[in-house]
């Protein structure tokens, strides 16, 4: 059997990063004879198997061709005759499109190692242009490497607008845009994956809400960078330092939608801009079949990271609704995320990346205080219903606004 290791595997090896998986071409064989080995076949779409032991994944080399617009408008033809070299040339990019033998040995037909030197990202041949992945593809490749200084070849550049223009980008399915979206946000820098699709054009057309940002102005007391748009990219990206939970990180991507929606006579104040949001995160989350667990994190930072900001300010009972909505007194407490998102939000302004954030202990320090409050009194009690959480929620403002007193004596 003729195999190779191939893509990322090769590419990361080069780079010194760790590899995670590795994925095997195989030449001159038959699904058959494959089987006859002890392969398990997987592909759906292609002649896929996994190997009986190791369990990785060999598919058998193939080309493909353009048959409809979109993704999965492809034929795609494997056989004995294709060569590992017209199977490298279907991929994407030239780092991608390398090939190691079991000895060792790199097989670069497209000039991947001189673009990991270069750190430039570039496409393999004109075929680029037939399926759209492509563009969200590079720009997550971009939102991984950017830390080591990689960026767009000019040439690829034109053929990512060209399909943009050509409203290829326009048959993209939600799942796919999702899955890359969601793979972007865990990577190093999440920003350059939104930066790289804003230079090709592909940003207002698949994530309108977040491009809007873009030019919309800020106090720039608080926001020296002044730009909406390189606030949240700014935001996201130390949402990466601070978290590696990507709902935390999406939550902080989407948090300032709302400043798109205000009124411009009044910019750059953005009064009741944590509002104004929630309706676009509806339409974002709905269009790309978000997951609720990432919508509901984000809808409560939207709406509530300014009581974050400005914490010490305020009355005991906001603090302890402030806790009720972020479920601080249950298992599933969305405290520790929302904190870890408004600390990006605090830390992603310009001159801001190092600020402290002493708003965090306080806010966790009155939710253990409200926790802690005994409430059998309550429940040994005569009230029923709603009277019973009523009650409790008065139990906790006492214990609280004791909190608040304690803390301000001994700040003074």
């Amino acid at each position: 059997m003729k195999k190779y290791l191939v893509g990322g595997a090769v590419r990361d090896t080069l780079l010194g990063y760790p590899v995670k998986e590795r994925d095997w071409v195989v030449v001159a064989e038959t699904p058959e004879s494959m089987m006859a080995q002890g392969f398990r076949p997987v592909g759906k779409d292609f002649p896929v198997f996994l190997h009986p032991e190791t369990h990785e994944e060999y598919a058998l080399a193939r080309t493909e061709r353009k048959t409809a617009p979109g993704y999965k408008g492809f034929s795609v033809h494997a056989a004995p005759d294709v060569t590992l070299e017209e199977d490298l040339q279907r991929r994407d990019l030239t780092i991608n499109a390398m090939a190691m033998t079991e000895s060792g040995e790199i097989i670069d037909p497209y000039g991947g190692q001189q673009d990991i030197q270069q750190r430039v990202f570039r496409h393999v041949s004109p075929a680029f242009v037939e399926d759209p992945v492509r563009i969200l593809r590079v720009a997550r490749f971009a939102a991984r490497y950017a830390h080591l200084g990689f960026t767009v070849a000019d040439d690829t550049l034109r053929l990512m607008q060209h399909m943009v223009d050509a409203g290829e980008v326009d048959h993209l399915v939600a799942e796919r845009v999702w899955a890359e979206l969601s793979k972007a946000l865990m990577e190093k820098t999440p920003s350059a994956f939104f930066y790289t699709l804003r230079d090709c054009g592909a940003l207002h057309v698949i994530f309108p809400e977040i491009d809007r940002l873009f030019g919309i102005p800020q106090p720039e007391k608080y926001h020296p960078e002044i730009d909406t748009g390189i606030h949240v990219m700014m935001v996201v990206d130390q949402a990466a330092r601070l978290s590696d939970k990507a709902e935390v990180r999406f939550a902080a991507l989407v948090h300032d939608l709302g400043k798109a929606l205000t009124d411009s006579a009044k910019w750059p104040s953005h009064h009741g801009h944590e509002t104004l949001g929630l309706p676009a995160l509806d339409s974002f989350c709905q269009r790309l079949k978000v997951p609720n667990r990432f919508k509901t994190l984000a809808a409560v930072v939207m709406q509530y990271h300014g009581y974050c900001h400005r914490v010490f300010e305020l009355k005991a009972s906001t603090l302890v609704d402030l806790l009720q909505k972020l479920a601080a007194f249950k298992q599933n407490s969305m405290l520790d995320d929302y904190l870890a998102a408004c600390e990006a939000d605090i830390r992603g302004r310009a001159g801001f990346e190092r600020r402290d954030f002493p708003q965090a202990q306080y806010l966790k320090q009155a939710a253990e205080v409200a926790v802690d409050v005994d409430i059998s009194s309550v429940l040994a009690g005569d009230v029923k219903g709603k009277q019973i959480a009523e009650a409790i929620r008065r139990l906790r403002i006492a214990a609280v606004k004791r909190f608040i007193s304690d803390w301000r004596a001994k700040s003074e």
